[in-house]
């Protein structure tokens, strides 16, 4: 920016990336004849209606959401998918961005922007983050209900627990802080369970359809364990018995990713332990016989249990393996 702009719009062009929108500059003292004259000349540029880059060249991702939220008001903060994208848990960056604004505000249609209205903009807002978005925890909640289905939504809260970006104590808290929330019991179920340890749908099935629901002993999910200066994480630790259980929501497996198995099965076996893989198929479509099975490699390990039928027709507790 040039030298007659007012050292106050310097400093709020910086670190908004360079983005102001009219009202910051009539209000740091730019008059509007100076701003037409700005923008005739081609120093500033028109992002959205009222809102202006103040330098040459093409704008990035921030400059272009800076852009837009400001266009959308002095109150609006990115949310839903865009603040997820900020906040880590996509590394994708859709093609439209999320605002959400007040209820109460009118606001015409701003294009590429998809507005969404809430009355819970001053507790949703991320106190000091910039550009203005939703909190993670809030942002995590927006997104389970924007969610077309509950595996869908599920997902939302695996992925900012498995990342590490959240805690499910705080996504509780998030969900109870809302008067209406679309499968609130349910969601707060899995969080149970994530919290628990379950860190995907399949390892909750895993810990529900065949490890509580057969009266397997408890595991230690998610155990850290550190061979040859890599960690590892094993989803499912009979630390009393020497055995670990994977689950593997993989479809197939390429060359590459069998290898990586190998190498954790080989580092376990140098500890003593014996390793079991499940797929997908198996947990959801075949938990008893799953169930069965690991039953009978810890009564081989010393376990005093045995596994209990889970309904009528359950092989677990009746089914032998050699």
């Amino acid at each position: 920016m040039t030298r007659e702009n007012p050292q106050k719009l310097r400093d709020l062009a910086e670190q908004q990336c360079g983005v102001i929108c009219r009202r910051q500059a009539l209000e740091a003292g730019v008059s509007a004849e100076t701003l037409r004259w700005r923008l005739r000349q081609g120093g500033w540029r028109v992002l959205q209606p009222g809102v202006y880059a103040t330098f040459t060249g093409e704008p990035g991702r921030e400059t272009v959401l800076w852009a837009a939220v400001l266009r959308a008001g002095p109150a609006a903060v990115l949310s839903h998918r865009t603040a997820a994208e900020l906040g880590g848990l996509t590394d994708r960056s859709g093609d439209l961005i999320h605002v959400s604004i007040p209820r109460q505000q009118h606001l015409a249609r701003i294009p590429g922007v998809v507005l969404h209205r809430s009355e819970r903009i001053a507790e949703a807002c991320h106190p000091c983050l910039a550009p203005p978005r939703t909190r993670l925890e809030e942002t995590v909640v927006d997104l389970t209900q924007a969610s077309c289905s509950f595996d869908e939504a599920s997902g939302w809260l695996y992925r900012a627990c498995g990342g590490r970006l959240t805690t499910p104590q705080r996504l509780v808290q998030a969900i109870g802080s809302r008067k209406k929330v679309r499968w609130r019991g349910e969601l707060c179920a899995v969080l149970g369970d994530i919290g628990d340890g379950a860190l995907s749908g399949l390892e909750r099935r895993y810990m529900n359809g065949v490890e509580r629901a057969h009266g397997l002993p408890r595991v230690v999910r998610q155990a850290r364990s550190s061979s040859g200066g890599r960690v590892r994480y094993r989803d499912n630790l009979y630390a009393e018995y020497g055995l670990v259980v994977e689950t593997d929501g993989r479809i197939a497996h390429p060359g590459e990713t069998r290898w990586g198995d190998s190498r954790r099965d080989n580092a376990a076996a140098t500890e003593g332990l014996v390793t079991l893989r499940y797929s997908l198929a198996d947990v959801f479509g075949r938990p008893c016989f799953v169930a069965a099975e690991v039953g009978a490699v810890l009564k081989v390990r010393g376990w005093p249990g045995t596994p209990r039928p889970c309904g009528p027709g359950c092989v677990a507790a009746v089914r032998n393996f050699p």
